[in-house]
Parts: C-alpha cells; structure tokens; sequence
C-alpha cells in the first residue's frame, strides 16, 4: 500500500473508514513494531501518522453511533488522533497543533487539537521516561534530558546550608596541644578540616585533619606556621552554585564561609557534603511525583 501518505489522505478526508480502516491500522501497526524492534529502517512519522489517524476515526465514529447528538465529525476525529498521537510520541505539543492546523487549515478543528494534544502530551509525560525520538538512544545508554528545571544548587544559599557552628584553632597553638584535643574524641574533634584564627579573629587558613596528624611535620610548630595557603572563603548571600565553582577552581573540599556585612567575621564552614544536601528539595519533589504516579499504578513485584 506504498509509503503511507495516501493512506493518512484518505483517513482525514473520511474516505476510508469502518472495519477496513481499522484492519489496516492493526496491521500497520504490526509491520511498524517489527520494523523498530529489529531495527531495520522502517519509518517513524508515516505510521504514527496512519495509526493515531486511524484510532481518531474509530473513536470519532464509535461516538456517532453511540452519542449522535454530540454531533462528532469523523474527520475532525482523525485529525485530533493523528495530531494527539504524534505529540505523546514526540512530546511536541505545539508542533503537532500547529502541524496539523496548518495542513488541514480547518478552524473548527483548532480547539480540538488543542485538547487532545494536551492530554495525549500530558499521559505521556506522567506514563513515559523517554520519547520515542530518545528512546533508542537512551537504551543504548545516552543521558537524555527530560525535562528543564532550576539549578538546584543555584536556587540555595550557602547561608542556608553552612551557617553550622565552626570550630576554630587558634594561630598560637601549639600542634602537640591540638593533637591530644584530637585524640580526646571530644565533640568537634571529628571534623576534617579547621579553619585558623589570630588573636584578633582574622581568619588566616584552613588546616586539615591530615595535615594535623602528618608524621612529617615537626613537632614544636604552631597552627599558622601549617597553613600552606591563603584561604578561600564564601560569602553568606552568595549561592551553593558560586560556592561549588570555588571549591572546583582551589581544589579544597570546605570553604569558611564569612559575613559580607562584616568581612573579617567568620560565620560557619561548607562542605561538600553541604553541597549535596542542596539538592534534597529537589529530590523531595521527585519522590513526591514517583508517589503521586504509584497510586495511580499497581507497584511492580520484586524477586523475594
């Protein structure tokens, strides 16, 4: 029956519709199912054309038969299944509207298309992972993105995730006093890194655990003469985004975190693992979507 397209003509323009119209359509579907499951170059607009085209007119006359004064137009129907089946497909709403409006230029079909292409889309979003444009490339192990969000992590203040109590090592002390305070297994003395503090309250660096249990390092040293570097420090109002990016440029895994009122003010310390909790809002929202989808489907037995 060739490529297809005079078929889908004849599907929109009423002319072939009934048993044998939905015969075909049950056929062209089991070609088409071959075609993408073997791989083989078997087409992708053409049958889902010819099968939401055909769904559309077996609703659209099922409906005349059984509510004839909703006063359906097989055609109209057609239309709206064509439209409504490639935009669940593809997850392009917009364009299967303005496709199908376009080619038709039927007015009276605009607010059906818009309807139906909004449920079909919407299904399919809530039902699908992937579209049919993806899916292939998603099986073959591709990251595709399916939908565009916030950054998370720009969204999130760092004032709202490192404003925890800091523990700070004085410059003078010695390193054999903060080691014993490290082996006392006292509160604080769990932490892997501690920023440095003068008398005045300046911050001077940021040592290590490791750096402070180093063999190599002489014992009779102070904390300032073990600050290897000046430190990079984050503001309170500025974004776990901008504080990320810090810690990638210096390659450190904690920034002090200081006030921009008073600058010299030290007010907590980031971590990477503050970074992570950043994003718990935004998986909250996922579980919360997962929940909402479970209740709508029975959940999937597990081997024992």
């Amino acid at each position: 029956l060739g490529v297809g397209y005079t078929n889908i003509e004849d599907i929109l323009s009423g002319r072939f519709v009934g048993t044998a119209m939905l015969v075909f359509c049950a056929l062209k579907f089991l070609s088409w199912s071959v075609a993408l499951g073997s791989g083989t170059s078997g087409g992708t607009l053409a049958p889902l054309f010819t099968l939401g085209g055909g769904l559309g007119s077996g609703l659209g006359l099922l409906a005349t038969q059984v509510f004839p004064g909703l006063g359906v137009d097989v055609r109209v129907a057609a239309l709206v299944g064509m439209a409504a089946l490639f935009a669940g497909a593809s997850r392009a709403l917009l364009t299967s509207v303005v496709f199908a409006f376009e080619t038709t230029r039927q007015p009276m079909g605009l607010l059906p298309l818009l309807a139906g292409c909004s449920t079909s889309y919407l299904v399919s979003a809530l039902l699908m992972r992937n579209s049919i444009m993806t899916e292939k490339l998603a099986r073959r192990g591709g990251r595709i993105p399916t939908e565009l969000g916030p950054d998370a992590l720009g969204q999130a203040l760092v004032r709202d995730h490192g404003l925890k109590p800091v523990v700070t090592l004085q410059a003078d002390q010695p390193l054999e006093a903060v080691r014993a305070w490290l082996a006392s297994d006292v509160e604080g003395a769990h932490h892997q890194g501690f920023p440095v503090v003068s008398s005045e309250g300046a911050l001077l660096g940021v040592v290590t655990r490791r750096d402070l249990l180093d063999g190599k390092v002489a014992t009779g040293r102070r904390m300032k003469d073990l600050v290897k570097r000046p430190p990079a420090v984050v503001f309170d109002d500025s974004s776990l985004r901008e504080a990320a990016d810090l810690m990638m440029d210096e390659g450190v895994g904690r920034l002090p975190v200081i006030s921009r009122a008073q600058p010299p003010r030290l007010v907590g310390i980031l971590t990477r693992s503050d970074l992570l909790a950043g994003h718990r809002q935004r998986l909250e929202n996922a579980r919360q979507r997962e929940r909402g989808l479970s209740t709508a489907r029975p959940p999937t037995p597990r081997p024992a």
